[in-house]
C-alpha cells in the first residue's frame, strides 16, 4: 500500500463516518478542535494527518482508530479467490454491463479492460464497463455522457464533477451516469475483437493477449491471477 493510498482511504474514512453521523465538515472540527480547511483537506486525500489529529477527529464521532497489516495488495487476492468461485453468468449479471451496452448500441465502441477479461473468464476485479473510443467520435460520445448525466472523475477532489465532460478535457477518462460507471480508452482505430457470448447476448472484446499489451491494468490483473493460479496448482500437488 503505497502512502498515497493510505491518505486516500484514512480521508475516505473520515468523510463516510461523518457522512453517516450527519455532521458538517465545521461540526466535526469544532468537536475535534481542528480548522474546518484541515478536515476538508483529510478527506480529499491533499494532506496526511497526524496520529493525534485523527485521534480527535475519531473520538469525536465515538470512533477509535485501530491499525492492522496485510500481504501487499492482498485485497486484490482475495477478492479474485472470491470471484474465481462464482459462476460467470453471475459475475457479469452483478456488474449490470447490459443496461449500460443496451444505451450505447448506436453508438461505435469496443469492451476492453478488465470488462473484457472477465467476459473471457477470467475472475478478476470490474470497477465500471470500460470500452475504447475512437477520439473521432469524442463530441458524440460527450453529446451522450450529457444525455446520461454524466459526471467527470475528479482525481484531485476524489469524486465525480467538477470537470468538463469532454475527453479532450485533461483528466481521468472515466464518469458517472444515470445507467452506471464507465471508463473510456480514446484511440485512433478501435481494436480488433472477437465475439463471445454469454446468456443468449454477444459482446465484442479485445482479447486476452491483446489486453495484456496494451491495457496496463487488465494486464496486472491477468497477470496476478495466473500467478495465484501457479501458487495453488503448487499448493493441491504437494498436498
Amino acid at each position: 500500500m503505497s502512502s498515497t493510498r493510505l491518505v486516500t482511504l484514512l480521508g475516505t474514512a473520515v468523510r463516510q463516518q461523518r457522512h453517516l453521523r450527519e455532521l458538517s465538515q465545521r461540526q466535526l472540527a469544532t468537536l475535534a478542535d481542528v480548522s474546518q480547511a484541515a478536515v476538508a483537506r483529510i478527506e480529499r486525500g491533499e494532506r496526511a494527518p497526524s496520529i493525534p489529529v485523527l485521534e480527535r477527529l475519531f473520538v469525536a464521532m465515538d470512533l477509535q482508530l485501530t491499525v492492522g497489516v496485510e500481504p501487499l495488495d492482498a485485497h486484490l487476492d482475495a477478492r479474485i479467490d472470491d470471484l474465481a468461485a462464482r459462476p460467470i453468468d453471475e459475475r457479469i449479471d452483478a456488474l449490470g454491463l447490459d443496461r449500460v451496452l443496451d444505451q450505447l448500441a448506436d453508438f461505435p465502441q469496443v469492451i476492453t479492460g478488465s470488462t473484457a477479461a472477465l467476459l473471457q473468464g477470467a475472475p478478476v476485479p470490474v470497477e465500471a464497463l470500460e470500452i475504447a473510443v475512437r477520439w473521432q467520435d469524442s463530441k458524440r460520445f460527450t453529446r451522450w455522457l450529457e444525455a446520461a448525466c454524466g459526471q467527470r472523475w475528479n482525481a484531485r477532489w476524489g469524486e465525480f464533477g467538477g470537470l468538463w465532460l469532454e475527453p479532450e478535457e485533461p483528466g481521468e477518462h472515466r464518469w458517472s451516469t444515470r445507467y452506471g460507471e464507465i471508463r473510456a480508452t480514446m484511440c485512433d482505430a478501435l481494436p480488433e475483437t472477437i465475439e463471445v457470448r454469454h446468456g443468449g447476448r454477444g459482446y465484442r472484446v479485445v482479447p486476452l493477449v491483446e489486453l495484456e499489451l496494451t491495457e496496463p491494468r487488465a494486464g496486472e490483473l491477468l497477470r496476478r491471477y495466473r500467478k495465484r493460479q501457479l501458487t495453488s496448482g503448487g499448493r493441491a500437488s504437494s498436498g
